[in-house]
């Protein structure tokens, strides 16, 4: 049977590690005064999200975001008023409209962008998928088939899901506890929710058919206070306010509202059970998290790897291009491109067999691979196709590797009975190229070299004399 207090205990340790940096930032004598100008500034919140913050009902703010917008608007020296709405539709209705300078507790979007300023996170937590105990460990939410998401109106994540994952289908419901209780009555296969909130909202509910079942990769609740944009200078005065709180007063907040029960007296036999398997508990956590990270790597690596030639794949080498041409434009270095062809591949495949064709492949990625340099980035482009992207490397220099790796295969043994050769084209980067560009006019290098005879080296030069 799972320890209520154990997971309570867990979720306050694991946030109260968060890195948070504490400043000791002071607002000027002028930031004051315009701070008491403002006289009560009005404010919108989410009235059902427990334990973040509710609307109680005596009209009170109350929660974990209330008691760090507290801390952090009495710091600023702001009085502030509550605008009470029914749901948080209406608190976004009521902020687009005008009538609350602040949000109180929000993730930053693009669409929200459009009318609010955000300021520093007053609080980070993670996002994670809650589904029912049988469903299986969620490693990509990408691959699922034919599943459904119960998200509350108006979230970030309901904006974030749409965009990224359309494979999920969303069932929207009008609170937190609707989205749990579907995935709990099998209405949904699953909801994704904040760390903290998921594990209060199984505590309280005593709903122990569900269960943590993954965490959304890069999807972090960075809550924020959301100000109007026509108040710059209210943003900048809470960012001060903010900079000065710190971990241990975070953590005090949380201990406050996620509530450890604990018995009067001391029963020492107890507390050692209870430190033990608290013990076991992180420990389980630790190498769940490190198998995550491992996992994660792996998948990463695998989705930019050939799995023919080993070498890096054409998605690879897409997200590494923009990286090294924006190197190269800020240190005025050079930038090179060699694409090499195999010739006469489609012989190889029709008298020998593709098996044949594909350890030519392979044998060729690993000349290309030992040829090239340490900085170089070494791919295949697609089919018989390979190129070699080579950092801080000018035509010249880049000529001198294409022909090494030349060489290197015309002097090979392919155990095919024959000499196998490569015609290679080879471009450097001008001072207006796009990838786009430098791409095109190393194809075409390689097109006048296996037009001019195979099995020999041509450049963006040779271009100007056709």
């Amino acid at each position: 049977m799972r320890s209520l207090s154990t997971i309570t205990w867990l979720v306050v340790l694991l946030l109260c590690t968060a890195a948070w940096s504490a400043g000791a930032a002071e607002l000027t004598d002028s930031d004051r005064a315009y701070a008491a100008s403002l006289g009560k500034v009005s404010f919108c919140v989410d009235p059902d999200w427990e334990p973040f913050e509710i609307i109680s009902p005596a009209g009170q703010h109350q929660g974990i975001a209330a008691d760090l917008l507290r801390l952090v608007t009495g710091r600023a020296g702001l009085s502030l008023e509550l605008v009470p709405t029914t749901d948080w539709d209406e608190s976004i209705a009521t902020s687009k409209a005008g009538q609350c300078t602040l949000l109180s507790f929000l993730n930053q979007t693009p669409k929200r962008d459009e009318w609010l300023l955000f300021t520093e996170p007053l609080f980070t937590d993670s996002n994670v998928f809650i589904t029912r105990e049988e469903h299986p460990f969620i490693i990509d939410p990408a691959i699922l088939s034919g599943e459904s998401i119960a998200l509350p109106s108006g979230t970030s994540m309901e904006e974030r899901i749409r965009r990224d994952y359309p494979n999920l289908r969303v069932i929207i419901t009008d609170s937190e506890k609707s989205a749990i209780d579907m995935v709990s009555t099998r209405q949904a296969s699953m909801t994704l929710r904040s760390l903290i909130v998921a594990a209060y909202t199984i505590r309280k509910e005593g709903l122990f058919n569900l269960k943590i079942a993954g965490q959304m990769p890069n999807y972090s609740n960075n809550l924020r206070i959301g100000v109007l944009r026509d108040q710059p200078r209210l943003r900048d005065i809470l960012n001060k306010a903010i900079a000065t709180i710190t971990p241990t007063e975070r953590g005090q907040i949380i201990n406050q509202h996620v509530a450890i029960q604990v018995q009067t007296g001391i029963d020492y036999a107890l507390t050692i059970k209870i430190a033990l398997g608290l013990s076991a508990v992180l420990a389980v956590v630790a190498y769940w998290g490190w198998r995550m990270r491992k996992l994660s790597r792996e998948l990463d690596r695998l989705s930019q790897t050939d799995n023919l030639t080993n070498l890096p794949n054409r998605t690879r080498l897409n997200l590494q291009f923009p990286i090294e041409l924006a190197r190269a434009r800020r240190l005025g270095q050079g930038l090179s491109l060699i694409m090499i062809d195999v010739d006469h591949f489609k012989r190889i495949n029709d008298e020998f067999g593709h098996l044949v064709g594909d350890k030519v492949l392979i044998a060729m990625a690993d000349l290309v691979r030992r040829s090239v340099r340490a900085i170089d980035l070494p791919a295949r482009w697609g089919g018989e196709e390979l190129v070699v992207l080579c950092p801080d490397s000018h035509l010249d220099q880049a000529l001198i590797l294409a022909e090494r790796i030349r060489q290197a295969v015309r002097d090979h043994d392919f155990d095919t009975g024959r000499r196998q050769t490569v015609s290679i084209g080879v471009a450097t980067l001008g001072p207006s190229d796009d990838i786009d560009q430098l791409l095109n006019r190393a194809d075409q290098a390689l097109y006048i070299g296996k037009s001019s005879g195979r099995d020999r080296v041509c450049s963006e030069a040779d271009l100007t004399d056709t």
